[in-house]
């Protein structure tokens, strides 16, 4: 017979296992303990013996007894430091010097994209000890016109990935200072009033000839802008043009237009104007003035920088440093476009910019995903300017890091069926929280003659088959039509791991429950236990890690992921 001493020992690993994995498995026992005792591999047919005698017994136990050997035995945690995902150097970054950027367009929630841009101009920032601006290029009041509740959303989800901008600017509110450069250009003839029709210009621009405007005198010029901003002329008929050369090889590079009239209120500054300033020019002298010396930019805006770099060669500007970075596209969500995901709302597809289904940091912040796990993953991919196709798993990989340790587990029967169990008397169970942190304590659930299981399991079942009820009860299937099952037993001897061992609720311990999911939703019964955990994330054992958003009669949940 082995000595008290080694028995102490089993008891442990059994512990350990049922923490860790939720039921026990006696070669994971004798595994354990043959590496910890390497002398018992001469007496394995006598220690296997025992291990599942000690097993048998344990199964046997009061709650109160197992719960006594749980905190006995629980391990310690073993906290893992991660490396962190280092950017790639910024070329000429002076430490204390640079400022970075990210300038979106408000006229939606902050997507995926936008997070990426917010998490690594700031992670840049941070590294060169430097700042970072949140600039908001909202002067489009009509075509990508802004939402006035995105300017706050943007902030919130700043605040939310802990990171707090330096100096927040809006740029419709700063137009006039836009007016006195362009004026400044219409002065120096680097820039002219252009009367052309858009397929007028076309021709010159496609053609490589100079638009009759482009001579201009500067005293007409000026009148002209003038009559602009008094409002005497219509939406389209004259803008505002920056010279550059109409022999370019790139057409797009030829006298773009850096203003033009349109009547309509703006959601932040109202009917205060009504010339806007094009993103290029806006932009342009918008880091001139805000200092920025590096920019990150997608290599589809080339085109842009190189508009922009006639203003700063005509005011003697050094343009800032440019890396150029490749787009991400996400394989669940495609093109991450702000514009298509408002229509799509309006169209009543998606419930709002929350909505779980959606790309917006809104949704992900709803679903439960932490702030750090986000940030992991978009340090990971880099700033290579090679496109980037990635799957939101690598997403949840990082997540679960951190939620696996701090979610709660708990028992949710989607389309639910009965079962009838013949023979089992009613037992309180006691069940560990959370296996993978041994502080988290226990949940109690109380097992009776009738209980709910889902219907995917319900289904494919057969007659005839053996199934535990987790941590409750074996049972054998009898009728299916009549869903009566008969009890067979409580121990684990027999019973196949995996999908023979089924997650469970009786009516006492229910309340009704529906998942908000990516695709759909999922209705049925939560653990009343969850409750404790509003607000919070948790694992509904064998469906997915939820957070549990609110109760009013019956809990919603949001799915974050598996």
């Amino acid at each position: 017979m082995l000595d008290s001493e080694i028995k102490n020992l089993i008891l442990k690993h059994i512990v350990q296992n049922i923490v860790k994995y939720g039921s026990v498995n006696e070669k994971a026992v004798m595994g354990k303990l043959m590496a910890e005792v390497p002398d018992l591999r001469k007496k394995a047919k006598e220690v296997l013996l025992v291990v599942r005698e000690s097993i048998n017994e344990f199964e046997e136990l009061e709650p109160e007894s197992k719960k006594i050997l749980f905190e006995k035995f629980k391990e310690r945690e073993v906290v893992r430091k991660s490396e962190e995902k280092m950017l790639p150097p910024l070329k000429n970054a002076v430490k204390g010097k640079v400022i970075m950027r990210f300038a979106p367009n408000p006229n939606g929630a902050a997507t995926l994209g936008s997070a990426r841009g917010i998490i690594i101009n700031s992670e840049y920032a941070r590294m060169y000890d430097g700042k970072f601006i949140l600039r908001f290029d909202d002067t489009d009041p009509r075509t990508k016109r802004p939402l006035l509740e995105a300017y706050d959303w943007y902030l919130e989800d700043c605040e939310w990935l802990d990171i707090k901008p330096d100096r927040v600017l809006y740029a419709s509110k700063r137009i006039s200072k836009y007016y006195e450069f362009c004026e400044k250009l219409l002065e120096m003839e680097k820039a002219y009033p252009c009367f052309c029709s858009q397929e007028e210009f076309r021709k010159y621009k496609t053609g490589g000839f100079e638009c009759p405007h482009r001579s201009t005198e500067v005293e007409d010029s000026l009148g002209i802008w003038k009559k602009m901003l008094e409002g005497e002329y219509e939406e389209g008929e004259v803008v505002i043009r920056i010279k550059t050369d109409m022999a370019h090889k790139d057409p797009a590079i030829r006298d773009w237009v850096a203003f033009r009239i349109i009547y309509q209120d703006h959601p932040l500054v109202g009917d205060r104007y009504h010339v806007y300033p094009l993103l290029d020019f806006e932009s342009a002298i918008e880091d001139y003035l805000s200092g920025i010396t590096h920019i990150l930019r997608g290599k589809d805006l080339i085109d842009s920088e190189r508009r922009q770099k006639f203003v700063y060669d005509y005011f003697g500007w050094k343009y800032p440093e440019t890396r150029h970075w490749g787009r991400v596209k996400i394989h669940e969500f495609g093109k991450l476009s702000t514009s298509s995901i408002a229509e799509e709302i309006a169209s009543g597809k998606f419930s709002g910019w929350d909505d779980p289904g959606l790309p917006t940091v809104r949704a992900l912040r709803r679903r439960g995903f932490k702030p750090e796990a986000i940030k992991k993953f978009f340090l990971s991919l880099g700033v290579a300017e090679n496109d980037v196709s990635v799957s939101l798993k690598n997403l949840y990989a990082e997540n679960r890091k951190i939620v696996d340790v701090e979610a709660n587990r708990y028992f949710f029967v989607w389309n639910p069926v009965n079962l009838k169990i013949e023979g089992v008397e009613d037992a309180e169970v006691l069940i560990p929280l959370n296996p993978e942190n041994k502080d988290a304590g226990f949940r109690r659930l109380k097992g009776s003659a009738e209980v709910m299981i889902t219907r995917d399991d319900f289904d494919r079942i057969g007659e005839g088959e053996v199934v535990r009820l987790k941590e409750f009860c074996n049972i054998l299937i009898e009728n299916k039509e009549k869903g009566a099952a008969r009890f067979i037993g409580s121990g684990l001897e027999g019973i196949k791991k995996g999908k023979n061992i089924i997650h469970w609720l009786s009516r006492e311990n229910a309340v009704p429950c529906v998942v908000l999911g990516v695709e759909r939703d999922f209705s049925g019964y939560a653990e009343k236990n969850s409750l404790n955990d509003l607000g919070n994330v948790v694992q509904f054992e064998r469906f997915a890690f939820c957070r549990i958003e609110s109760f009013d009669k019956k809990i919603t949940a949001v799915y974050t992921h598996p």
